[in-house]
C-alpha cells in the first residue's frame, strides 16, 4: 500500500484514483498520522456486506437476548370468534 500525503493526494488526485484502482487500497496521512484509505469500490462493497449482521444473527446474538425486556405473562381475556358461545 502507497502512502499519500494530503497535500499530494488533493495535487494529484487523477494519479492518486489511478493507483488505487490498478493497486489497490492507498493510505493517506496528515502530519505524518496515518489518517484515511481510498480503496476501490468493489472493496468498499464487500466490506460492507461482510460487516452487515443478518437478521438472524441479530436475534440471535447474546445482546439482543440479554438488552430485550420481556414482560411477565399473564391472564390475556380474549373475545370470542362470532358465531361460538
Amino acid at each position: 500500500m502507497k502512502t499519500w500525503s494530503v497535500q499530494d493526494a488533493k495535487a494529484r488526485f487523477s494519479e492518486f484514483l489511478e493507483t488505487c484502482l490498478n493497486k489497490g487500497p492507498q493510505v493517506v496521512t496528515r502530519r505524518g498520522t496515518a489518517s484515511a484509505v481510498l480503496v476501490p469500490l468493489q472493496d468498499w462493497q464487500r466490506l460492507q456486506q461482510s460487516a452487515r449482521p443478518t437478521l438472524k444473527e441479530l436475534l440471535l446474538s447474546p445482546a439482543a437476548r440479554t438488552d430485550l425486556p420481556i414482560p411477565k405473562r399473564g391472564r390475556l381475556h380474549r373475545r370470542r370468534p362470532d358465531g361460538l358461545i
